[in-house]
């Protein structure tokens, strides 16, 4: 357990925690909800862990009261969640469902009511079915598509939301759910998906205007990095760290920045069309940076298809997803950030970061897991030692707050600071929760000056 207290942060600095639609909300028939890529997937055998899916998950859209207590009572000044798309437009076209847009206007008045600033996330994976039927985000319709559906959310929310976030972690949705199959919706493209890296980049500029026109709030995006970390002294070693941080790190940042895409990650330029690039790059207000680890690099085996070969790190205490628990890679990232970006890089808010542990409740019934209160400690002080270098950090967000349908691995991996009892959806906020009450508590009482 941590000892020495935690240094200040800068007065405003945002404190915040994290959900998902398609993870906690559950009420997949509700309202008028139309079916998402991931209600497709999970219902497919084979697909998650445990043969769940998210039509219940937490029964957030039943208990959001009760969630938005929760905030409260944990002291934080801003919570993110995301629409789901599905909600608002049941076949991803046409007018927006008034039920689902009734939702999102309930709880963001109750998280006003609370003083907890609403941080909306308009897309984080849920595609809607008829969409994907239609060619999902290899087809270049599904970026203007997604325009019309942040211009009818604007429209409902933009006098309220505070921050808005377009998408969440393109990366991960890409390269796992179009590139290897192991997300929604379950294609195995490799490098063919490029077209999905584009389109995605292209929908975000396009809805940062469709939200400029509607709300007069910071636009953002929340990508997943990771820092590169060459296992191996070759140049092929060096070659391909070059290669996956390329990938990871710069596909989804230096068009975002007016750089444009990297050398060698086009896999068919016919997609990018006049004037792409310059929507795009769109000025944004926040650069979401989404951790969780860094990732060890080496050139591939023989007969390899991919250019590189992820290697686990050593050395590092281990999460339940066997995830290297490394708060130094935060540390590494966010300098990375402000080297390569320089002046073209937007204030940075963390708007996920967390760890799964296996939580269980003792005999006491009190969930104790010192483990999460170690990782927040250290990633804390991360974000820390980058402000006092001059790196402009504006926000910490904890994914997450409920423990949730965790996408492929289904209920079997908990990030939450609060307990969830899947057979009864009774909430225990866990000690993690507490600890982060007390340090959300003096920091907005003593902020640095």
């Amino acid at each position: 357990m941590p000892t020495a207290p935690l240094p200040q942060f800068p007065a405003g600095f945002r404190w915040g925690v994290s959900t998902s639609a398609y993870q906690i909300e559950g009420a997949a028939e509700a309202g008028g909800r139309g079916t998402s890529i991931w209600d497709t997937f999970a219902r497919s055998p084979g697909r998650i862990a445990d043969g769940s899916t998210g039509d219940v998950a937490c029964d957030h859209y039943h208990r959001y009261r009760e969630d938005i207590a929760l905030l409260a009572g944990l002291g934080v000044t801003a919570y993110r969640f995301s629409v789901a798309w599905p909600r608002v437009q049941p076949t991803g076209t046409g007018p927006a469902h008034p039920d689902g847009l009734d939702f999102y206007d309930r709880l963001v008045d109750e998280l006003l009511a609370h003083d907890v600033d609403p941080v909306a996330t308009l897309y984080h994976w849920d595609l809607p079915q008829p969409l994907e039927d239609a060619g999902g985000w290899l087809a270049r319709d599904t970026a203007a598509r997604f325009a019309a559906y942040a211009d009818l959310v604007a429209a409902r929310l933009g006098d309220r939301v505070r921050l808005w976030i377009t998408l969440n972690e393109p990366f991960v949705h890409m390269s796992l759910g179009y590139g290897t199959g192991l997300h929604a919706p379950g294609r195995t493209l490799l490098f063919d998906a490029f077209p999905v890296a584009h389109h995605q980049l292209l929908g975000h500029g396009l809805a940062v205007a469709a939200l400029r026109a509607r709300s007069g709030s910071p636009v953002a995006i929340a990508n997943n990095y990771s820092p590169v970390r060459t296992i191996g002294e070759t140049d092929a070693d060096r070659a391909a760290a070059a290669a996956y941080e390329a990938l990871h790190n710069r596909l989804f940042t230096d068009p975002l920045l007016g750089r444009g895409y990297p050398e060698g990650t086009i896999g068919d330029p016919s997609v990018v069309h006049d004037r792409d690039l310059a929507v795009i790059a769109a000025p944004i207000d926040v650069l979401g940076v989404n951790y969780y680890n860094p990732t060890g690099v080496r050139a591939p085996r023989e007969g390899s298809p991919l250019p590189f070969e992820l290697v686990p790190l050593g050395g590092y205490p281990r999460t339940a997803f066997d995830w290297p628990v490394a708060p130094d890679g935060l540390h590494e990232l966010l300098g990375w950030l402000h080297r390569t970006y320089g002046d073209a890089l937007p204030p940075v808010e963390i708007t996920e970061s967390g760890c799964a542990y296996d939580d269980a409740p003792d005999a006491d019934g009190r969930v104790h897991d010192p483990e999460r209160i170690a990782y927040l400690d250290g990633h804390l002080r991360a974000v820390r030692a980058a402000l006092h270098e001059g790196i402009d950090v504006r926000g910490y967000f904890v994914w997450s707050l409920l423990d949730n349908w965790e996408w492929a691995e289904g209920f079997t991996k908990r990030f939450g600071l609060v307990h969830v009892d899947y057979a009864t959806r009774t909430r225990t906020p866990k000690s993690s929760y507490a600890w982060l009450r007390d340090v959300v508590t003096a920091a907005r009482r003593k902020p640095e000056r």
